[in-house]
């Protein structure tokens, strides 16, 4: 029997509906072939059909460039602002893929934060960190600049039709801010205003707390963030928690509940399906099968198959 995949998932935001179906999805970066116009399009299609996945995600392909003028927090006062036609090859490939798979599944695009941006311009982490330490109150000029070339992308991407966005964020790490304050004033602000905006025009949107760069110690300073269902690794500093735990915590399905780094990645089919349902046996009422972050570009689509196939078989006993 075919499965209406925009309304499994969308099935996950009604609290008084039984979930009957475990909807799954994977994501990757392709080849650099497959970055731009309709190599890229194809490609994002012929992924989501091999693995059998339930969104189309959009991964996000173009990074701010680096800009060595930026070397000191004085410098964010010259952060440019870079405008819709430094978007433009980004959005050709959501417009393709609105057009190509929205009547088969919801269509979301891949957001990256203000910080995460800034990082790029900065030439790396450490150094939009180490500005925000030095003086915040500079950086913040930078970080509005940044902020307003994104809402335009995601209105670009809003008018395009996309359902709604997988929205990352990373600056609140353990071992980012010995004062959380610089978070709350630094970077918090900045995802709101973005997420904010995302959450009043989309009907489906993914809060993607990323732990690339480092893990947590507490998300509680995520809690407020808008987002339909929570991605995130359990992981905590002292624990981890279950799939139950994370979507308690947030109120609202917990996206995920695969290691990016284990056996989806290295595991036999077997070793794969157990793991799924070991997962699934401790998933929230309202759940999502997928992995608490982007998987390796290698990976083989096989093993993702495998675990996408076990959760809608186990949906459907």
């Amino acid at each position: 029997m075919a499965i209406d995949k925009r309304a499994a998932v969308l099935s996950l935001l009604d609290a008084g509906q039984k979930q009957e179906y475990i909807p799954a999805a994977f994501f990757l970066h392709f080849d650099p072939s497959c970055h731009r116009g309709q190599a890229a399009v194809d490609k994002h299609l012929e992924y989501f059909h091999y693995t059998g996945m339930d969104v189309v995600k959009i991964q996000y392909e173009n990074a701010f460039p680096h800009l060595p003028q930026i070397a000191r927090p004085d410098d964010w006062a010259k952060m440019p602002l870079y405008g819709r036609d430094f978007y433009a090859e980004q959005l050709k490939v959501v417009g393709g893929l609105v057009e190509a798979g929205r009547r088969e599944a919801l269509v979301i695009a891949t957001l990256y934060s203000p910080f995460m941006c800034a990082g790029q311009a900065a030439g790396g982490q450490a150094a939009i960190t180490a500005h925000i330490k030095e003086d915040p109150e500079k950086v913040k000029k930078g970080m509005e600049i940044i902020t307003e070339s994104m809402m335009i992308f995601v209105k670009g991407c809003i008018e395009l039709g996309v359902d709604g966005f997988y929205a990352s964020t990373q600056g609140g790490e353990s071992d980012r801010f010995e004062d959380a304050a610089l978070f709350e004033t630094c970077v918090k602000p900045y995802d709101l205003t973005i997420m904010r905006e995302i959450n009043r025009a989309c009907i489906f949107n993914v809060l993607h707390v990323c732990d690339y760069h480092g893990g947590y110690s507490d998300l509680t300073p995520f809690l407020d963030y808008p987002g339909d269902v929570v991605n995130c690794s359990p992981k905590l500093d002292a624990r981890t928690m279950t799939p139950q735990e994370v979507s308690a915590m947030f109120g609202r399905p917990y996206m995920g509940g695969m290691d990016r780094h284990g056996v989806i990645v290295s595991g036999s089919t077997d070793e794969i399906a157990q793991a799924v349902e070991g997962v699934l046996a401790q998933a929230s009422a309202k759940f999502f099968l997928a992995a608490d972050c982007t998987l390796p570009g290698d990976v083989d689509w096989n093993n993702i198959r495998t675990a996408i196939a076990t959760a809608h078989a186990r949906g459907a006993e």
